[in-house]
């Protein structure tokens, strides 16, 4: 197996202090989270800016400042979300794009999403990839529901996303598809056999599907966008906490961390 890609998404754009006190809002918060992360193992930072009160932007200005203080601290790959929050309009959630990161979320339907609806309609999909593209970021793939795979690999078809394919499962969110290793199995057979893929569990699923991601050759997400809890009622500490347990439990099974290079190397980043 290749080594195992780590990404850390270390605060997402919902989850508030009222529910972990150690959720980072300030750029300099998230550099810090991101800064731990990698050096437990992390070579993916996924990012979503905050405004000091914790509410979700996709403002330039704010991304700037996150983005030029992570690569001023440590090497790792920034992966920047164009899914922002809901309700965004595609116009605010592409800003970030402008940056120039190596990697972008790209997330290919509309799904439910909660007591929401995250919309994502074909011409919006086209326009992320496009601009992607054009900026020369590597998208990654968000799948929600089993047919997002169909509308990415129509996006390639299309042309608007060449070169190397990766994939996030995104399982367990609430209305989406559950998080199961059946449903993990059925996905990863969708995907081209040359493709790369990581999984996102959702709460409790996290560690559950990153233990069975290393086991079948996968790559893995953790973070407290998607988990913020170690053990059943005990929060976790810090976004880096989480990454230690899936480097440990990695080398426990054989299965190699891949540096941030080798990252670059399996998901072909120039």
């Amino acid at each position: 197996m290749e080594p195992c890609i780590v990404t850390v998404a270390v605060n997402g754009a919902e989850v508030m202090r009222e529910q972990n006190p150690a959720i980072p809002y300030t750029p300099e918060e998230i550099a810090n989270e991101v800064e731990q992360a990698y050096e437990a193992g992390a070579s993916i930072a996924h990012i979503h800016a905050r405004r000091d009160d914790g509410s979700p932007t996709q403002d330039l200005e704010y991304y700037d400042q996150i983005v030029s203080t992570i690569r001023r601290r440590c090497d790792i790959i920034i992966q920047v979300s164009t899914g922002g929050a809901i309700g965004m309009s595609i116009d605010e959630r592409k800003q970030p794009i402008q940056l120039k990161p190596e990697m972008a979320t790209l997330t290919t339907g509309t799904v439910n999403f909660g007591s929401g609806v995250f919309q994502n309609s074909l011409a919006d999909m086209e326009q992320l990839a496009l601009y992607m593209q054009q900026e020369g970021v590597r998208p990654e793939f968000e799948i929600f529901e089993a047919g997002m795979i169909h509308n990415a690999l129509q996006l390639v078809e299309k042309g608007y996303v060449q070169g190397h394919q990766h994939y996030d499962f995104v399982l367990g969110v609430p209305g989406a598809l559950p998080a199961s290793l059946a449903n993990l199995l059925f996905l990863v057979q969708k995907i081209p056999s040359n493709a790369t893929w990581t999984v996102a569990g959702i709460g409790r699923h996290q560690l559950f599907l990153a233990v069975h991601a290393l086991l079948l050759g996968g790559h893995v997400r953790v973070g407290f966008e998607d988990n913020i809890y170690y053990t059943k009622g005990v929060l976790a500490q810090s976004n880096a906490q989480l990454v230690k347990r899936v480097v440990r439990i990695a080398k426990e099974v054989g299965r190699e961390i891949a540096t941030v290079e080798t990252a670059r190397r399996l998901l072909h980043i120039v």
